[in-house]
């Protein structure tokens, strides 16, 4: 079947799944190993964020499940490659750009929040999965290896400590010369975060059984997609 191929005698999807914590890296190695094999880069994160902006713009409350089910019913989130090398993908809201509204640590903490709702994430799951149907993907997110696509044939699991994701956020602000928050105050956001995705009930972050592990913390974006290309070449 097109988009599948056969491994150890089962099914699997022409997709790698790259998960791990906020701030590990993984939109920068996706899009790195995406346009090394020439595959799509989904990046379901940002999707979350969507969610969670338009939540806050509509002023709807997350325990309101009537106007969430209705804003989710009419949910239209298209999802772009950057303009230029090394931006994150465009994210487009019913034709609006909030590719720059969604990247804050408020934006991550809302979509953190909104992960876990049950008809959030079967939404996302079922949009994420269509867009995977075909293959040829690089996936990126909490669970696109235990939950979204589980028959991928390429897993990974990217990690570092949370001093370190703090570190590398506040060179990312800098570099684009975008206002740095109180650094205490941003690792504990990470912290909080982490234990929000691990601790929710539905589809929690965790690394998949049959996932490759690669430890982040001394290594450039550049060596850990070298990393993740050689395995994907092997098999």
């Amino acid at each position: 079947m097109e988009g599948e191929m056969v491994m150890s005698g089962a099914m699997r999807l022409k997709v790698v799944t790259i998960d791990g914590p906020s701030g590990v890296g993984k939109s920068t190695v996706s899009r790195k190993v995406a346009a090394a094999l020439g595959w799509t880069y989904l990046d379901t994160g940002a999707m979350y964020r969507a969610v969670g902006f338009q939540c806050r713009q509509a002023g709807i409350e997350l325990a309101d499940s009537a106007a969430l089910n209705v804003l989710l019913a009419r949910l239209d989130i298209r999802l772009l490659p950057p303009l230029h090398e090394g931006d994150d993908v465009r994210v487009f809201l019913h034709d609006e750009d909030i590719s720059a509204a969604i990247r804050s640590p408020e934006a991550g903490m809302m979509a953190s929040q909104v992960s876990a709702l049950p008809t959030v994430r079967s939404t996302l799951t079922a949009l994420q999965q269509k867009m995977g149907r075909a293959g040829e993907i690089v996936a990126e997110g909490r669970d696109t290896g235990t939950v979204v696509f589980p028959a991928a044939a390429w897993k990974f699991y990217l990690d570092a400590p949370p001093e370190e994701r703090c570190r590398r956020r506040v060179g990312q602000l800098r570099a684009k010369g975008q206002a740095v928050p109180d650094e205490a105050e941003l690792l504990a956001q990470i912290i909080e975060r982490d234990r929000n995705d691990r601790e929710r009930t539905i589809a929690p972050l965790r690394m998949a059984e049959d996932a490759v592990l690669i430890d982040a913390s001394e290594l450039t974006a550049d060596e850990v997609a070298e990393r993740m290309l050689a395995v994907v070449s092997l098999l």
